[in-house]
């Protein structure tokens, strides 16, 4: 309730401050005629959508409402500043006095109208705003999330293959030493309660930075581990430190890029998740095989995350747009030595409690709320951990059954890995039809379109399984053709991701990292009970019967994005977190808008 009610009051001074503060049409005080830009926020050209407070409840996608000149992109950013992180995160009042001002000096008087000196983004085409950088810019920026993205997942299954041989050197039992990738994930699902939220106050890049230099560490730690326990430990703690990307990397791409381009970059980013689990266990294998030994498939991870460290360090720009504006202010300040000019993102006084309260509990809060990222949650969380079981399904099968090698036995999962290929370029080739209509929408957003391929995605993925199981469990069927089942997993698992992910954004947008953390919190958990039960399932239950398990599983879940297509909006409508998006129209006499805000809006 503590929530709720900070959360009112910030909508309520929000509103109070786009209202009541005409700065559209404020002229600059003389302390600051100098250092603002010459581009007038007159001539400012509002977006197409605004987004307003759940609060309303009124189904803004079939009923337009009033707009006015000051709803602008830079009103949009301060409204979502202050239901995110901007006024929900208060220190308590201090009851110690307040110290001298020094020297035989009184106090100061408050600035006057302190709004005027709040930085702002210089309209739509300011080009600090992230989604207004060069695309070149954008397309490194990915790259570099890219790369760092693989070395977590990468990192997540390499270390699987080397199970026996860890489990020889330090003379324990082959379920014991599956625990290691256990704890890894575990550390998965920790990690993001952390990650997220502090990427919704400190900015996207230092919990990446942070995070790469402990990955590249605890992995170092786990390459020179002398005995098991130190080995889980450290496998636990790259998993915390690994689980960054995951949290945070989806949400700078909502920083970068718009509507008509975020579906594809999260495609990009989703086939990084996939793409590292399913080249691991061959790489692995042969090391394993060599005689480099199983230690170096932690320093590989190892080297790898200490790669990314360098490259986020010194060529990752900061995407968070309130702490840009803390950038901009620092300027400012310099150059005009005017000392009072602020980010909104200054405001805030850091008070250990709140956060909690406000901050990293918010992805749990999501969890419990939002029926929406529960389903979802689940979905994901078996579609996950399907990847997890498939890997010792895959040795099973070609090393088991057909006597493949630790190395040649990982090469089938490259079928897998050309489904993704194909899911992605489904997603980039679809992504034209999406703009069409998301242009005839008037550039508003429906996270219901996201929806449809993830029907399709969910059959073709149980179906994978079902042709996977009664064609790899004897050998004599070729091994081609169990690998051939991977092109309807691989398709199957990129799309169910990447349009998930894209609906949770586009549903949560302000709140995107706590809603992708919430999921991947449970989803990682989830996944890090199947490494230690899949082995004997097949085992026990045989290939084939494991595989029909599984896959029925899998088509009981098909119906949750039916529902969701059907009934998604009225859920979204009751949520608490989900922004509206609405058309913005031509301005109303201020005799009209007292009408509307007297009369309340009408429903059909």
């Amino acid at each position: 309730m503590v929530y709720d009610r900070n959360r009112d009051e910030a909508m309520a001074q929000s509103k109070e401050r786009l209202e009541s503060s005409d700065y559209a049409e404020r002229p600059p005080t003389s302390d600051t005629t100098d250092s603002t830009s010459t581009t007038s926020s007159v001539d400012y050209d509002p977006q197409l959508h605004t987004l307003r407070s759940r609060a309303t409840e009124v189904d803004l996608e079939r009923h337009t409402t009033r707009a006015s000149d000051a709803l602008s992109r830079i009103h949009t950013q301060r409204l979502q500043h202050a239901l995110t992180v901007g006024e929900s995160v208060k220190s308590h009042p201090s009851r110690a006095p307040l110290p001298p001002f020094g020297a035989g000096k009184p106090y100061p008087p408050p600035l006057p109208a302190r709004e005027d000196y709040v930085v702002e983004f210089d309209g739509k085409e300011d080009p600090l705003y992230p989604q207004n950088w060069p695309l070149r810019r954008k397309v490194y920026i990915s790259a570099i999330l890219a790369f760092t993205s693989i070395c977590s997942t990468f990192d997540s299954a390499i270390f699987s293959s080397s199970s026996k041989n860890v489990a020889n050197a330090f003379g324990v039992g082959l379920e014991v030493s599956t625990l290691s990738s256990s704890l890894y994930i575990i550390g998965y699902a920790s990690g993001p309660l952390i990650w997220a939220p502090m990427s919704e106050l400190q900015g996207r890049r230092l919990p990446i930075v942070i995070a790469m230099l402990g990955f590249g560490i605890f992995n170092i730690a786990v390459a020179v581990a002398k005995d098991l326990q130190t080995l889980m430990i450290c496998r636990f703690f790259c998993g915390i430190f690994g689980s960054c990307p995951l949290a945070v990397v989806a949400a700078v791409f909502s920083d970068i890029y718009d509507n008509r381009t975020r579906g594809v970059a999260i495609a990009v980013f989703s086939s990084t998740v996939f793409l590292g689990p399913l080249v691991a266990p061959f790489i692995g294998g042969f090391i394993n095989m060599s005689y480099l030994g199983w230690r170096y498939t932690a320093y590989i991870p190892a080297f790898m995350g200490f790669f990314a460290f360098v490259l986020n360090t010194f060529f990752l720009k900061e995407s968070y747009p309130p702490v840009i504006l803390i950038s901009k202010a620092s300027e400012l300040r310099r150059r005009t030595k005017n000392w009072g000019i602020h980010a909104k993102q200054e405001e805030i006084e850091v008070d250990l409690k709140d956060l909690i309260i406000n901050n990293f509990s918010r992805p749990l809060r999501l969890l419990i709320n939002e029926p929406l990222i529960l389903a979802v949650t689940v979905y994901l969380s078996f579609i996950y951990g399907l990847l997890y079981c498939f890997l010792t399904a895959y040795t099973l099968v070609f090393q088991g059954v057909h006597g493949m090698n630790a190395g040649v036995g990982g090469l089938p999962l490259f079928g897998m890995v050309v489904g993704l290929f194909i899911a992605a370029g489904y997603i980039i080739l679809s992504s034209g039809s999406y703009n069409k209509k998301l242009e005839a929408n008037g550039g508003i957003p429906v996270p219901e379109w996201r929806l449809p391929p993830v029907i399709l995605a969910g059959a073709l993925f149980a179906a994978g399984l079902f042709w996977f199981g009664w064609t790899g469990f004897t050998d004599s069927i070729h091994w081609i053709v169990p690998t051939l089942s991977g092109l309807f997993t691989g398709f199957g698992l990129l799309i169910i991701f990447i349009q998930l992910f894209n609906y949770l954004i586009d549903t949560y947008l302000m709140f995107a990292a706590s809603a992708i953390a919430a999921n991947t919190f449970v989803r990682s958990l989830v996944a890090s009970s199947f490494p230690l039960f899949s082995r004997q399932m097949f085992n026990n239950m045989g290939i084939q019967w494991a595989s029909t398990l599984l896959g029925c599983l899998a088509a009981i879940l098909v119906p949750i994005p039916v529902a969701f297509f059907f009934f998604g909006k009225r859920l979204r409508m009751k949520s608490k977190f989900a922004p509206i998006y609405e058309k913005a129209e031509e301005p109303m006499s201020d005799e009209n808008e007292i009408a509307a805000e007297t009369n309340g809006p009408m429903r059909e």
